[in-house]
């Protein structure tokens, strides 16, 4: 069987109903994976491919994707079904028509976001490991958030950086902060909250009715601080996100600092 082949026989299972691709065409500006929108009868469907050995990285993306579809807050597009055949891994979503220059839904996307963080867990960390780009994320419970933070996200990325030949002076700086890191936090408890993980303007966009869409998240809870931190860290967020934002969910005292301390994790 072809590689289409495969993926329509797992649709297919997935929908309940005969699915065949009747046509495929490649959509570009993935830098990991290839994409390619598929359709077939009535239906269509965005698709991811890479190599099999992809597959668990597919998997944790759709069942990161359901658990913010669940949290009824943001729209994300539907994970359908994730498979494997001998050459190559893929990831079957619903296919969205996209209008990145809508302006009219950026207090919406403020709002849902705000609304996506309350949604909580007793735990930090998530189900299962997944990645942010194309690094490893670990997401190991913790019920410390300043011990999560410290193990698997700056301590992870130390590691990486000095794997990566980065200077011993870096390294240095890096544990001495990890040794203070309790002091960048108020003593009451942390929220884990519900987070996209990867949230930069390129993993949004809005629906053609305006209504805004995430998309490729690094799922996992933790501090809601760390979502908003990225969204400053690249830009392509407007005032008026932020001011929706912060009418929903008012900001804790002493986030200028920690977005700095969270932004460490993508710089390094």
């Amino acid at each position: 069987m072809s590689l289409w082949s495969d993926i329509a026989v797992q649709i297919s299972a997935s929908l309940g109903t005969p699915f065949v691709v009747e046509r495929t065409s490649s959509i570009s500006g993935g830098c990991i994976n290839q994409t390619y929108y598929i359709e077939g009868g009535s239906h269509s469907f965005f698709v991811k491919l890479n190599s099999m050995a992809s597959m668990p990285i597919f998997e944790a993306e759709a069942t990161g994707l359901q658990e913010i579809k669940n949290s009824h807050t943001l729209r994300v597009p539907t994970p359908i079904c994730w498979g494997r055949n001998e050459t190559n891994a893929w990831l079957v979503l619903e296919y969205l028509e996209m209008d990145s220059t809508s302006k009219s839904g950026s207090a919406a996307l403020g709002t849902g976001l705000a609304e996506m963080h309350r949604i909580s867990f007793e735990k930090f960390g998530w189900t299962q490991n997944n990645t942010i780009g194309s690094t490893p994320q670990i997401n190991e419970f913790s019920c410390n958030w300043v011990q999560f933070w410290r193990k698997h996200r700056l301590g992870y990325q130390l590691q990486l950086a000095q794997t990566n030949g980065y200077t011993r002076k870096l390294q240095k700086k890096g544990e001495r902060l990890m040794v203070e890191l309790d002091a960048f936090f108020p003593e009451t408890p942390l929220i884990a909250s519900l987070l996209h993980g990867d949230l930069w303007s390129g993993n949004y966009s809005f629906d053609p009715t305006g209504h805004p869409v995430l998309f490729d998240p690094a799922v996992y809870y933790g501090d809601r601080e760390t979502d908003l931190a990225m969204t400053e860290l690249f830009g392509g967020f407007s005032t008026t996100f932020y001011a929706a934002y912060r009418e929903a969910y008012p900001l804790d005292p002493g986030y200028k600092t920690r977005k700095t301390l969270y932004n460490l994790y993508h710089i390094l």
